[in-house]
């Protein structure tokens, strides 16, 4: 794979020649020719744009000790007469040196600012004893998972010189090393709280988010680790949802609003049941955000009889949407059969069976 470069793309109509230009990359083909990928369509260069191109350029002459203005043109195209120290430029020759990624970088530290997770971190984390810029570095890390996600190491081998933050938030390239990104989170950890209930607060102020509806699921990852290990550690071997049962894993409890909003979230040692973790975050959630008229949806496996009578017994009452389980399903077939069917949407009918405090 060779360097970027500018490749000019000529069209002519009506007797007139439209220059299309575009940066390029020579790949070799299926048939092991080499060919031209596209990397950026940049259109067509028009007579305004052509203008703002033909600027003039400072140059520094080491003899005279002195600036010069030159202007710029394009080796094809002749210099007017009128134009004094012009200097010509071969644009097919052009390369692509270091490119990195600037748009989406620019918009994600914008969103940083509207979220004013600034403020957040220069309230919490100032610059340590050493100098380390946590609440920087933090948004470095965020950034990164949200545009190309990855690991730390790669974030620190790779993936922090192909971006542009290091122009947009002031952080020289030396300063972020692999053991202050991992330490960063440890830094984050013991303010999970309160950045939760910052995020929410501004997701109501800018989206008018409502949390009345909360989707609730658990997950678990494996950890490529051998026993024995410390005590406390959530590690253990479980139900694996990801098919590695010779693996030790964590459990991963996540409440989330419709919209994707995350609200809470919770690790668990890896052998935890599905039917244990519910009743501790009803009420995590009222504790961070106070008692509300709430529904909660989530999987048949998860609330045990006695969580729903703790939950139609709140005040207010928790409403919630789960599966009905399988078992349960048998004693209701029959009377589901002499329901009629109802429209509850077009395409979408339903039967009704309403059961004590259930529908």
């Amino acid at each position: 794979m060779g360097q970027p470069f500018l490749h000019a793309h000529h069209r002519f109509k009506n007797g007139k020649d439209h220059c299309y230009w575009s940066i390029v990359e020579k790949v070799r083909g299926p048939h092991d020719q080499w060919v031209q990928r596209p990397i950026l369509y940049l259109g067509e260069i028009n007579d305004r744009q052509k203008a703002a191109w033909i600027k003039t350029l400072e140059v520094f002459e080491a003899d005279r000790q002195a600036f010069t203005q030159l202007a710029l043109f394009p080796l094809q195209r002749s210099v007017p007469a009128h134009v004094t120290g012009a200097v010509q430029v071969r644009l097919a020759e052009f390369s692509l040196q270091r490119p990195r990624q600037w748009g989406a970088c620019w918009v994600a530290c914008l969103l940083w600012q509207q979220l004013h997770l600034d403020a957040f971190g220069s309230e919490r984390r100032s610059a340590s004893r050493q100098g380390t810029d946590w609440k920087t570095i933090l948004q470095v890390l965020t950034i990164y998972r949200l545009l190309d996600p990855g690991s730390e190491w790669r974030l620190h081998r790779q993936g922090w010189a192909g971006t542009a933050l290091d122009e947009l938030l002031g952080l020289p390239l030396q300063v972020l090393d692999k053991d202050c990104l991992d330490r960063c989170w440890d830094q984050l950890l013991k303010h999970r709280d309160g950045l939760f209930g910052h995020l929410r607060a501004r997701w109501q102020d800018l989206f008018g988010a409502p949390f009345d509806v909360l989707l609730y699921d658990l997950t678990s990852t494996c950890c490529e680790s051998d026993p024995p290990f410390p005590e406390g550690d959530q590690r253990r071997f479980g139900y694996s949802r990801d098919q590695r049962p010779d693996c030790v894993q964590v459990m991963i409890a996540l409440i989330v609003t419709p919209e994707g909003y995350p609200l809470a979230y919770e690790v668990l040692p890896g052998h935890t049941s599905d039917q244990t973790t519910l009743k501790g975050f009803l009420g995590k959630i009222e504790a961070l955000y106070g008692k509300a008229h709430r529904i909660g949806v989530m999987d048949r496996g998860i609330p045990t009889e006695a969580v729903l009578e703790t939950m139609r017994a709140a005040d207010p009452p928790i409403h919630y949407w789960v599966g009905t389980p399988k078992g349960r399903l048998s004693k209701l077939e029959r009377p589901l059969l002499e329901r009629p069917w109802q429209a509850a949407r077009p395409n979408v009918r339903v039967k009704l069976l309403p059961q004590e405090q259930e529908l």
